[in-house]
């Protein structure tokens, strides 16, 4: 009888507690990451991977926040959109090697940091908008074959800097938030060009003369 009671009682006492999951991310980095500010949360209940947020901190997050996450290979989003984060700060992120988007827009990021961020073979999303990224920036994100998604939206990138990144990245879509011409005929032409096309368009049909009838005699 005392037997079955134990039993019962050891039975109950296994059901109600709650054990760690083995797919549960670290708890260690999940409250640095919330006490820093940030917020991390799972990419599923049986995935421990990690979407790591510091753009709607609480408070200010540097170079030196990113230490925290240095060497993890849970993060694979991480977003830093408008933090004071330089270049000083990118050989952090250059050390997740699970990385797969990677949100640097409105920041103090410069050509100089892209170079940390070479060892990313996993990344496939890189938003650079608002930054001071020029052509020179470009070139280390040229061996960079994992990146399928690339925004340059008010960058100091030009025409040739995004065609020569789009030929050495063939599978990637680069965005640098300025529209190709649709019209290859007369792409070339200036601004008045088009102006002259849309008042032809707008041109009314001229009415032809009305044909006299012959009067019977």
């Amino acid at each position: 009888m005392r037997l079955t009671i134990l039993l019962t009682a050891c039975f109950s006492f296994i059901l109600n507690t709650t054990l760690p999951s083995a797919h549960a991310a670290d708890p260690k980095l999940v409250k640095a990451i919330t006490n820093a500010g940030g917020q991390a949360m799972q990419i599923a209940q049986d995935d421990p991977h990690l979407t790591v947020a510091f753009h709607l901190a609480d408070k200010k997050i540097t170079d030196e926040t990113l230490a925290l996450v240095k060497g993890s290979s849970e993060i694979v989003e991480l977003n830093l959109r408008g933090t004071e984060i330089t270049d000083a700060g990118l050989p952090h992120v250059g050390t997740l090697k699970n990385l797969k988007k990677l949100h640097l827009e409105k920041t103090k990021v410069t050509d100089a940091g892209l170079k940390h961020l070479v060892g990313l073979d996993s990344l496939e999303y890189l938003n650079l908008y608002g930054t001071e990224i020029t052509d020179a920036g470009l070139e280390s994100l040229k061996t960079m074959k994992s990146l399928k998604k690339v925004f340059l939206w008010q960058t100091k990138v030009t025409d040739a800097g995004q065609a020569a990144l789009e030929k050495a990245l063939a599978s990637a879509y680069v965005n640098r938030g300025v529209d190709k011409v649709d019209y290859p005929l007369i792409a070339d032409k200036p601004l008045e060009a088009f102006v002259s096309i849309e008042k032809e368009e707008e041109k009314p049909a001229e009415e032809k003369p009305a044909e006299k009838k012959e009067e019977k005699k």
